[in-house]
């Protein structure tokens, strides 16, 4: 290392976020993920016995994925080398594998390769790295937001153990906010700062389990706020609320986070639970999720889980999805939670989406004809192939209907749609018997 090197080094480390600065060296000094790092677990035993075999660690941000690998690094003997997959490309790959093999050739060292955000590469970079770590040139420790189960190689997947990392608990964020506040050495201790009670309460509830998002908020108090006549900076409450003004949803239009909270919101629709759907709107709208996608899923359940209990319903969704294209947003929450209210406290039902599934089922494994009589006889000569012919037509009859046959031959007994007794279903249900038992 020249003169350069150390320089830009040392002041690196001065100038380095306050998050980066408090990571821990070693495995006592990580705050929560005690599940998965507790004296008992699996993988504080192999950390300490430098027995580590590929892992991933998936969790969301700021719950410190990053912050066990570089654990790792300052606890193994194993060489240890660091890429980012959103700007690292196969030529640095090649790189370190060439550098494990050499170190595992002439000196009987293991490398780990930690991977950042390893979702971020494509298959071909991920396929890349499987023969070397299916023959052991490379211990791979892969860090992800993303559900690995869904955004990496299966093969690598099969090849590793998966740990997932949890949020931090609010008392897990406020002993690192403490240490934050007063931690000489490695915090800002030398500030001469002190927080409040109510601001450390504040802050450690609103970071979401994120700790990155309340040491940035701390470290901008600290460094924003006047001292005060004893010479100290206080963070009050009213401080920790300017330096964070909007709580972090964890929340990923594009991944898994995405999937969950719709599902959630679908099922709370279907379940009729009409608060824990509007709480799951607003926690979409609050993330910047698509109105028009929100809209779409809404139609959806009015058919899918509503149906005919209360045809009203999907009324409601179609004309919500086109209220929400014309006014857009923040007006279109309203209406979005209208009409999710309503799809929620309507009477359910699924029989036409049951129909339909088994309408296809059948359609899938039976050969049907359609019968003669009601075959398109609106063409010359279609009489003397017998198309039309014995068709009664159902407006000559009282109430508008008359017994004939319909389905096919095949399955002329089927039954597809079997209404329910809920809401609209049950008049449904009754006309159908009514005219089915009526005498010809």
């Amino acid at each position: 290392m020249d003169l350069f090197d150390y320089m830009r080094e040392q002041t690196s480390e001065k100038e380095s976020p306050l998050a980066s600065r408090l990571r821990p060296t070693t495995l006592e000094e990580v705050v929560g993920q005690q599940h998965i790092i507790g004296k008992d677990k699996l993988l504080y035993r192999a950390i300490k016995a430098d027995k580590l075999s590929s892992i991933i660690f998936y969790g969301p941000p700021g719950t410190g994925k990053t912050t066990l690998a570089k654990v790792i690094a300052n606890t193994t003997s194993a060489d240890f080398q660091q890429i980012n997959a959103t700007i690292a490309g196969k030529k640095d790959m090649e790189q370190i594998v060439q550098q494990a093999k050499d170190n595992r050739g002439m000196y009987g060292k293991k490398t780990i390769l930690f991977v950042d955000e390893i979702h971020r590469f494509n298959k071909g970079q991920q396929d890349y790295l499987l023969p070397f770590v299916e023959d052991g040139t490379l211990i791979l420790i892969g860090a992800t937001t993303e559900n690995p189960y869904f955004e990496v190689n299966g093969a690598l997947i099969s090849r590793s153990s998966v740990f997932e990392l949890q949020p931090l608990s609010v008392e897990d964020v406020k002993t690192l906010l403490k240490r934050a506040v007063y931690d000489v050495q490695k915090g800002m201790g030398s500030y001469h700062a002190e927080i409040d009670e109510d601001a450390l309460e504040f802050l450690a509830d609103i970071a979401g389990g994120d700790a990155r998002n309340a040491l940035n908020a701390i470290e901008l108090g600290i460094l924003t706020t006047q001292r005060s006549d004893d010479g100290k900076i206080h963070i009050t409450l009213d401080v920790a609320q300017e330096c964070i003004q909007k709580r972090v949803v964890r929340y990923d239009k594009t991944g898994d986070n995405h999937y969950d909270t719709i599902s959630a919101f679908i099922k709370s629709l279907r379940g009729s639970d009409p608060d824990a759907a509007v709480y799951y709107l607003a926690k979409m709208l609050y993330a910047g999720e698509d109105i028009k996608f929100i809209a779409r899923r809404m139609m959806i359940s009015a058919s899918e889980d509503v149906g005919n209990a209360d045809p009203n319903a999907l009324t409601v969704a179609v004309s919500a999805a086109q209220a929400v294209e014309r006014i857009g947003m923040p007006e279109a929450q309203i209406v979005l939670a209208q009409a999710a209210t309503y799809i929620a406290s309507a009477p359910k039902s699924n029989a036409s989406y049951l129909s339909i599934a088994a309408a296809m089922e059948n359609v899938k494994s039976v050969k049907t004809t359609v019968p003669a009589h009601l075959q398109d006889a609106h063409y010359k000569g279609s009489a003397n192939l017998g198309h039309g012919i014995g068709y009664k037509y159902a407006h000559d009859y009282p109430e508008h209907y008359v017994k004939q046959q319909y389905l096919p031959d095949e399955i002329r007994d089927a039954r597809f749609y079997e209404p329910t007794d809920i809401g609209y279903e049950k008049e449904i249900q009754e006309r159908l018997e009514r005219l089915r038992n009526r005498e010809l």
